[in-house]
């Protein structure tokens, strides 16, 4: 996917943080990528964190010590910790992570050093598992939030909020194991679920917007818990439905 329409999204403090890296690091450095959100038109100055993934020969305690004394300056910019991996680990670990691994291949934008991420190859039968697996542990967390959520309407709007963030990359995926283009717009992503195969497909995008926060008002209690109910069935719709791709 061509992530450059949104590079000018990438803030000066990233820019920032990773010619530091690139200053305090050994030799060993050999590249970083801005990953995730801030390439997307979902991006929100000012609430979106910016991820990153930095690629290095070994990784040792001196490393992360830096990371921790630039740690110290950056947080509060919104720069989040960045993942860091080794090409033996990305190698190694294709196979254990290949959701987040596809997302980190599709959305993302070199900042220095080679293209690492572009030439990932993703099995699709392990991608389809891993869909799965994430739908089904989705669907416990929603019954355990609930419960923890005690009725409340701010924590049931949180629950629905944080599964929808975790839902965008894992469709994603979806959208590449049923032949579509995988879109970088969220609202695309789940529109691409409104289909007659899926149960209460619509109550998606009732909770993107919700994720969102696109309305001045919080829903009351009855709403947000019908939402619920609609969008705890389409999960469970979406489950069944990945678990068929495999037939």
């Amino acid at each position: 996917m061509d992530t450059t329409p949104y590079s000018d999204n990438i803030p000066a403090a990233m820019h920032e943080f990773a010619a530091r890296v690139q200053e305090e690091t050994p030799a060993g450095l050999l590249s970083i990528h801005v990953v995730g959100s801030v390439l997307t038109p979902d991006y929100q100055p000012g609430r979106s964190d910016i991820n990153s993934v930095i690629v290095l020969e070994r990784i040792d305690l001196d490393f992360l010590d830096m990371l921790v004394g630039l740690g110290t300056s950056f947080r509060d910019r919104h720069i989040a910790a960045p993942l860091l991996m080794t090409p033996h680990y990305i190698a190694r670990s294709l196979d254990v992570f290949p959701l987040e691994f596809f997302n980190f291949r599709e959305v993302h934008l070199t900042l220095t050093g080679e293209d690492l991420l572009a030439t990932l190859e993703i099995d699709d039968a392990k991608l389809r598992l891993q869909c799965e697996r994430e739908v089904k542990s989705m669907l416990v967390g929603l019954r355990q939030g609930y419960l923890r959520a005690l009725g409340e309407r701010n924590r049931l709007a949180v629950l629905l909020a944080e599964s929808m963030k975790s839902l965008l990359p894992l469709v994603r995926g979806l959208c590449h194991l049923r032949n579509l283009r995988p879109a970088l717009a969220g609202r695309d992503l789940i529109r691409s679920l409104q289909q007659p195969d899926l149960a209460e497909s619509e109550s998606f995008e009732a909770v993107y917007a919700l994720a969102r926060q696109e309305a001045d008002v919080l829903p009351g209690k009855e709403t947000l818990m019908n939402l619920f109910d609609r969008y705890y069935h389409a999960m469970e719709s979406l489950a069944e439905y990945i678990d068929a791709l495999a037939a």
